[in-house]
């Protein structure tokens, strides 16, 4: 079973096509085909060595990949969320040796999985899951009410477009950032107010609600520089970690998507919001195993409007 993975750590070129052996799925388990697996920002930390103090408690390959679609082709006893074989799916992977979505073939508890959007491919679906989840749980931890106000940095990004749209689907006022390039991009995800990206946004953000907004998701990870912007009481959520120093009541959470593993219904939500047509799927080009490497030097080379997408 083909799978794309590392032996070494470094830069693209040492992601290669591997062999792995079949598995299969146990009780409350169902096995994927997968036929699309999204590359993301946090499978090129997987590559590079930035985990490899984690991952080193396994042998190698390390395969990455936190975003699989494909199709259920084996379901173990006592599965009870309504997926069968041959079912098209999506599922957020949480990767562990060799366990990552760069894999024709996976093992997952069947609360991970659920059914793609009616009318979406495998490239299109395996888009959603970890960059939805990590959104949705960026809003439940900054905790607003319809009518409060957001603001979004990065909202041309995956992550940060999911949350506009979210947000919007929430009732919420949301101002994000964009470049000029973006702008009808993040306008066409439904932000109120669009202000120009950079250091200095929480000033332009301010310019607009001048006690400062009541929630702030840092998808662009400008960290301090844009606290200013969030009122005093007010929430701020991070997507790398970073907790601000305590100041002006202000509630700091850093967005962790590991806690929203195996949450079938926050995930089946997200489906049928693709299907009502308040959240949007972006594909940015496909690749084949052979060519990942490509994907990864693509993506950090910047600048990608939707998702790099390997295909089996």
């Amino acid at each position: 079973m083909r799978a794309v993975g590392i032996m070494i750590h470094g830069g693209p070129e040492a992601l290669e096509v591997v062999d792995l052996p079949e598995v299969h799925a146990g009780p409350g388990q169902v096995r994927v085909r997968i036929h699309a697996a999204a590359v993301n920002p946090t499978d090129t930390m997987a590559r590079n060595g930035s985990r490899a103090e984690q991952q080193k408690v396994d042998p190698p390959p390390y395969v990455p990949g936190m975003d699989a679609a494909g199709i259920v082709d084996e379901v173990g006893d006592g599965v009870s969320t309504g997926v069968k074989v041959g079912d098209g799916v999506m599922a957020m992977v949480i990767p562990k040796g060799s366990h990552g979505a760069y894999r024709e073939q996976i093992v997952l508890d069947a609360q991970a999985v659920v059914p793609e959007p009616a009318g979406a491919s495998h490239v299109e679906a395996c888009t959603l899951p970890m960059n939805g989840l990590t959104a949705r749980l960026s809003l439940d931890l900054l905790g607003l009410s319809p009518g409060q106000t957001l603001a979004v940095t990065g909202a041309a990004g995956a992550y940060g477009g999911y949350v506009v749209q979210l947000a919007k689907a929430d009732g919420l006022t949301v101002i994000a950032d964009a470049s000029e390039a973006d702008h009808d991009l993040v306008a066409s995800l439904g932000a109120d107010i669009i202000v120009r990206r950079g250091d200095d946004v929480a000033t332009r953000i301010l310019e607009h609600f001048p006690n400062g907004v009541d929630g702030l998701a840092d998808g662009a990870v400008q960290n301090e520089l844009v606290i200013a912007a969030v009122r005093d009481g007010g929430a701020f959520t991070s997507v790398r970690g970073f907790l601000g120093e305590p100041q002006r009541d202000i509630q700091f959470t850093a967005t962790s998507v590991r806690t929203y593993d195996c949450e079938f219904e926050k995930l089946d939500h997200l489906r049928q919001l693709v299907e009502s047509g308040a959240v949007t799927l972006r594909v940015a080009g496909t690749y084949p195993p052979e060519r990942a490497s490509e994907a990864h030097r693509r993506l950090e080379a910047g600048g990608t409007r939707g998702r790099l997408v390997i295909e089996f």
